[in-house]
This record gives structure tokens, sequence and C-alpha cells, in this order.
């Protein structure tokens, strides 16, 4: 009897432990499994072929079948290890899905704000050590008002000092009067430095900074796209080390058009050289395109709006030295090549025809215009076909099935106003279709010639500019028009 008695209590006691385990694991599956679900209809992850939709019908299946058992007392073991597997499943979605909002929060965050490297700079030779020793500098207060106030308000901040300005007018005149013993000091925007190259190649050795400061303004990118399958994606192309927020000059300048219904992207190639007329910072000046980056991206993306008579829906802005190593990711890709080079960068060898490129490979590819019959238009061409390769892998299924490596791969090197939302629609739309988007491209033409055309960045230097062509680029904004209205 006794015996009977300590078995029943035995009994009860299992059964209780049962249920309080399973219990604690559904409360746990409830937990990630909402959070996970609300991640997905919130970011628009997994909304093709209906997979949102299976995986919550699966998680409602689970959830109540696992109450029913609970409540029944039934199948206690069974019950456990079906809560187990899809509590694990849905952690492995939530990592994911988590993973990929922080990845692509920090793209966004990146496109937030503008930094740009502002120094005072003395001769190498000289003896001025500190800023506190100076009682004025040159700068081109004009020109860059903002960035200047901004550094000399941060000095008298920091040191006490009141600094006279004595204005010129660009960089170009200031760094002259430096090294030709006229002023003791000037400021130095980072971005103006690659400018300075053009006419000085060694003129970083012949400078020693004493004071840096970096301007960070926030910047309003607020993406409204009037049709979310149909939009324009400005891409710039940069080659610096830093952050991806630095401001610097755009060596790559291509409007992507997207039209997700007829599954076509146009690329549009505006040279680096072109005679363009740069509104904001560059105070409706004309000036090669490239410039127009060193007032920011929202000033290139201004110019090209102006020049094509479009609207520009989104922005990427890539760093091209490490972007690249995304090639790595995808295992490289397939090129046709239509003249035979070898390229500065790497000294590497592309025969005519189909070239498959690593990211080294790639780089030297897309950098290299010396070596091309058509100097920066080829060069362009180049870029294009390499962007065009891109796109075609991210677009196969394999590339879409590992999205989360490879915007891990991509967060140090490129910064965009797409909203998380925008780019998932976009993979869901290429995950229903499974096709892939027929990828062409154009470039805008011109006449080049050096020393004739006047810089306002640079209105002293002798620099090669191109005067583009009214009716190509003419043609270029009906095309990009048509691939937007379907045509």
């Amino acid at each position: 009897m006794a015996s009977r008695s300590r078995s029943r209590k035995q009994t009860k006691t299992g059964s209780g432990t049962w249920r309080i385990v399973n219990g604690a694991l559904l409360a746990l599956f409830t937990v990630l499994s909402s959070i996970a679900i609300y991640q997905m209809y919130r970011y628009n992850f997994l909304a093709f072929r209906n997979l949102n939709l299976i995986y919550t019908a699966l998680v409602i299946v689970v959830f109540l079948l696992a109450i029913l058992l609970i409540v029944l007392k039934k199948a206690k073991i069974l019950t456990s290890l079906i809560l187990i597997l899809f509590t694990l499943v849905s952690s492995l979605m939530l990592y994911g899905f988590t993973s990929t909002v922080n990845v692509t929060a920090k793209l966004n965050e990146t496109a937030s704000y503008s930094e740009t490297q502002m120094s005072v700079v003395v001769p190498v030779d000289s003896s001025i050590s500190d800023v506190s020793e100076l009682t004025s500098l040159q700068a081109p207060t004009d020109a860059d008002e903002n960035n200047i106030s901004s550094l000399i308000n941060q000095i008298r901040t920091d040191k006490g000092l009141e600094l006279t300005t004595e204005k010129t007018a660009s960089y170009q005149e200031s760094y002259e009067n430096l090294m030709a013993n006229k002023s003791q000091a000037m400021v130095l925007n980072s971005a103006y430095s690659s400018l300075l190259e053009l006419s000085y190649p060694d003129y970083e050795s012949t400078l020693k900074t004493i004071y840096t400061y970096t301007v960070t303004k926030q910047v309003n990118n607020e993406a409204k796209p009037a049709d979310s399958n149909v939009f324009n994606i400005y891409i710039s192309g940069i080659d610096t080390y830093g952050s991806i927020s630095t401001v610097s000059r755009s060596d790559v300048n291509i409007i992507m058009t997207v039209n997700m219904n007829t599954h076509k992207i146009l690329l549009t190639t505006t040279p680096r050289d072109s005679y363009v007329q740069i509104p904001n910072g560059g105070a409706n000046q004309y000036d090669k395109l490239t410039h127009a980056g060193i007032y920011g991206v929202e000033t290139s993306e201004q110019t090209l709006e102006n020049l094509y008579g479009i609207d520009i829906d989104y922005y990427a802005r890539i760093n091209f030295t490490s972007f690249l190593t995304l090639i790595d990711l995808l295992g490289g890709v397939e090129v046709y090549n239509d003249q035979a080079f070898t390229s500065l960068h790497g000294n590497f060898d592309f025969p005519v025809g189909n070239v498959t490129l690593n990211s080294e490979q790639a780089l030297g590819f897309v950098r290299e215009r010396y070596s091309l019959q058509g100097g920066d238009n080829d060069r362009g061409k180049n870029q294009s076909k390499v962007i065009a390769a891109i796109i075609n892998k991210l677009t196969s299924i394999n590339s879409l099935s590992n999205l989360t490596s490879i915007v891990d791969g991509l967060q140090t090197s490129i910064q965009t106003n797409m909203p998380l939302e925008a780019i998932m629609s976009l993979a869901n739309t290429q995950m229903s279709s499974g096709s892939q988007f027929e990828v062409t491209s154009q470039a805008v033409t011109g006449t080049g010639s050096t020393g004739q055309l006047t810089s306002y960045a640079m209105p002293t230097a002798s620099l090669y500019m191109m005067q583009l062509d009214q009716s190509s680029v003419s043609t270029a904004s009906h095309a990009i028009k048509d691939i937007m209205e379907g045509k």
C-alpha cells in the first residue's frame, strides 16, 4: 500500500517537473518567435514565395500544439524536443535578422553625417611647432567659410587664441604663398589635398601639421522615392583611407537606374573630368565633376540631377579599395575586355575577351586609364562592367542566400541612405522572380582639353577637363527616362 502511494507521488512529481520544463521552453519559444516575427514583417525579411506566412503559420501551429500537449499531459518528452528544436530555429532566424538590421543601420548611420579634417600647416622646415606661436594664417574664407570658421572657433576654445585670418582666393593660392614665405601658416582642408597634388605631386613632404580638428556635419539624406519599384541610385566611388564618412573627391560617378517591373538596370557613367555646373559649395560655378565631392555627396548628387533633369532617390558611396574585396566573397566576377592593356596597379595583363577577376585584379581593371585608348571614358566603361558583373552575381540565388555575410563585408566600405526595408524589398522581388536583371550601360562624351577651362576650386591650375557634348547628355537623359517609364 505504502509502495503504491510512493509510486503515485513520484509519478505526479515527475509529471509536474515536465510541466514546468515544457512551460519554460514554451515561454522562451514564444518570446524569441514573437521578436523574430516582428522583425521579419518590420523589415520585409522572407517576403517572397510566402515564406514569411509559412513561418508565421508554423510558429502558431507549434505554439498551439505545445499548449495542448502540456494541458493534456501527453507526450512530455516529444513536447520538449519539439520546443527545443523550434526555439533553436527561431534563435537562428532572430540572430540573422538582428545582424542584418545592425549592419544596415551602420551603413545608414554613416550616411547621416560627414567628416572633414581641417588642419593648420606650416613649411616642413619652419621653427613653429605649435599653433599658439601664430598670430595669423591664410585661408580661402569665401570658398570654404563654414569649415574654416569651425576650425578657428575650435582653436579659440582649445587654446584661448584669437587668430587673424588673411583671405586668399583658394587653397592653391594659400599653398603658393606659404612656399614663397609670404605667410607663416595656412589652413588646409583634407578634401582639397588630392587637388593640390595635381599641381604639386610632392606637396605633402613640404608641409608640417601643427593642429588638426575634424569637423562633423549632420547631413539630411532622407530618401522618399515616388515608386518603390522604379528609382535612381547615385554610385559615388572614392579611393581613400580612413572613415567612409570622410569628405573627398568622387572618382567614380554612376547613376544606376532600376526598374523592378521590367527587370532592367541602366548604368550611366559621367566622366570625373566633365566640366559641369556645381551647386551648393561650388557656388553654381563650373568645375570638374570630381570636385563636387569635396562639398559633400549631396552636392555631387544634385549636380547630376541638374545635368540630366532627373531625381535621384538613393545614393551609395563606395570606397573602391575595400569594396572590391566583395568580389572575393562572390568568388570572382567575369567581364568582357574589349582592348588589351596592362594596369599600373598590380601590373596585371588583361587580354581581349572574357576575363575573370579577383579583388586585386578588379582594382587594377577599374583604376587604369593611361593605358586605355579612350582614357577616362574607357575607364568609366570598365567600372560599369565590373559593377554590372557584381550586380549579376549579387542577384543570383546563391548570393542572396548568403546575404548576411555579404552585407557584413560591406559595412566598412559603403554608406547609403537606402533603408533596410527598401533593400529587402529588392532582394525579395529578385528571389521571387529568380531571374537576372538585364544590365546595360552608357557614358556621356565630350571634348577634353588642358588649361583651357577654369576650375572654381583650383582657379590658377592648368587642369584637364572635358566639355560635354550636349547631344550626348540629352541622349543619356532620355535613356534614363525610358528605363524608368518601362520602355
